[in-house]
């Protein structure tokens, strides 16, 4: 009887371990996957950063120049503006689902790798 308590114990112990390990593996891979994730979008946000304060003097420029040719600065705002809303209903209404997909693939993909 006393053998069986004590393999009893042992199985218990060993159970034990197994779940306290197969915890520590699990939080190192979260960790891993999370450290991953942030390590890819904190250069790709400064990317981004950069890339739209270069297109937001272009855009400047672009309206004051519009803004001389047509002899009043502010048209030249007019059309920048309107040129951008016409891009925005586009992508609105044919790209929307294409570019929603795109971007869910992915983010999937990043965290799957």
């Amino acid at each position: 009887m006393e053998d069986n308590v004590k393999v009893i114990e042992s199985l218990l112990e060993k159970a034990t371990e197994y779940g306290k390990t197969s915890l520590e593996l699990l939080k190192l891979r979260v960790l891993d996957k999370a450290t991953d994730v942030i390590s890819t979008f904190i250069p790709h946000s400064f990317v981004f950063m950069l890339f739209a304060s270069f297109m937001l003097f272009v855009n400047i420029a672009l309206a004051l120049w519009l803004g001389e040719i047509f002899g009043k600065v502010s048209y030249g705002f007019i059309v920048v503006a309107g040129f951008y809303g016409f891009l925005g209903i586009v992508l609105h209404f044919f790209l929307h689902k294409w570019l929603k997909k795109k971007i869910s693939n992915s983010i999937i993909k990043q965290i799957l790798n």
